[in-house]
């Protein structure tokens, strides 16, 4: 089984699309079984007494418009031990992949940018500021139709 974990600053906009978005590529390819998604945040800005904030509203609506559902998912924030837990660390920006680094205790290796799999050294587009989700969203699906594409070539579906 593949794990994978897609990182972002609060777990309300750019990981918990990609994490649904993945979610239903392995879906409709009909290899679900084959994976374990999830996603988490470097800070605990959406987490209140212990309980995450569910998926911002433009970012849920934006995946609904897709016909990709994110009901009951809700922030959690990234742990040293996730490192260990999950095959893949998948950050929207540098930032991200600094304070993944942080919290983990290591460098790259399995933590990566998710445009990196597409050849870019982009970041996906932050919706929380440029208000764009649908160009958040084509960001996403470009990122992970890369990363399913690297799967594949590497022999891991």
């Amino acid at each position: 089984m593949l794990k994978i974990l897609f990182v972002c600053h609060g777990n309300i906009c750019r990981s918990p699309m990609a994490e649904f978005i993945l979610k239903d590529m392995v879906q409709s390819r009909g290899i679900a079984s084959e994976f374990q998604i999830a996603s988490a945040a470097t800070s605990t800005e959406e987490i209140w007494n212990g309980i995450g904030n569910p998926v911002y509203p433009p970012a849920k609506e934006e995946l609904a418009r897709h016909g990709i559902s994110c009901e009951e998912k809700r922030a959690v924030q990234l742990k040293k031990s996730d490192y260990d837990k999950y095959d893949y660390l998948i950050g929207m920006d540098t930032m991200n992949i600094r304070n993944i680094e942080k919290i983990t205790g290591h460098k790259g290796g399995k933590i990566k940018m998710l445009l990196e799999y597409a050849g870019s050294l982009a970041s996906v587009i932050d919706p929380w500021y440029s208000r764009r989700f649908d160009d958040t969203y084509r960001d996403i699906v470009t990122g992970c139709t890369a990363f399913m594409e690297y799967l594949k070539k590497e022999g891991k579906i």
